[in-house]
């Protein structure tokens, strides 16, 4: 019994591998179901592993955009509870905008993350931006292929996001997202 059990953990990574390399590329956006496997690939933008995202962070040659959505604090909390946001460990230096790798963006989502792009880039469509949230995460999926869509030319897409980059023992800090006006709400 053990002999199987060590045999099937060892098989496990593997057959997660292949999984996900077979996981085929939607037409569109996917609009739910956001954490499981994601496609190897994203047509016209470069996929990284964590060693060429790590030599991009340290030569500052792009921009690290997180799109890891921020829990919204409850409508319905009692007058006088305390709310306190999840803390959010990323890359250092990247740029937060929660809430834009979903499927469907209402307009004002949308602005927010042209506006964020927009600083980012500086104006330059030709930057290199790094989309990233989590391992498994169809988010960042979503967000690369999206910035792509808006002219950007030089899009790459880190898959393993902050669960790969802690797993090098690479530093994290902890961020806050970038401020919305008010007329932005969610999704």
């Amino acid at each position: 019994m053990v002999v199987t059990t060590l045999a099937l953990a060892a098989f496990t990574p593997a057959a997660n591998v292949l999984a996900q390399q077979n996981v085929p590329e939607p037409d569109g956006y996917r609009t739910d179901n956001y954490r499981a496997a994601v496609p190897a690939t994203l047509a016209g933008v470069r996929v990284l592993t964590t060693a060429e995202a790590e030599a991009i962070w340290r030569a500052g040659s792009g921009v690290f955009i997180d799109v890891l959505p921020r829990a919204p604090k409850p409508p319905n909390l009692p007058a006088g509870t305390v709310w306190r946001d999840k803390p959010r460990f990323n890359i250092p230096g990247s740029i937060w905008l929660p809430d834009t790798g979903y499927g469907k963006l209402a307009e004002p989502t949308e602005a927010y993350l042209r506006r964020g792009l927009e600083r980012a880039s500086h104006g330059n469509k030709a930057a290199l931006l790094v989309i990233y949230c989590q391992e498994d995460c169809w988010m960042s999926w979503n967000a690369a292929k999206r910035v792509l869509s808006y002219g950007y030319s030089n899009v790459a897409w880190y898959p393993d996001g902050t669960e790969g980059w802690e797993r090098a023992s690479l530093p994290a800090v902890e961020s806050q997202p970038e401020p919305r006006t008010d007329e932005e709400g969610s999704r």
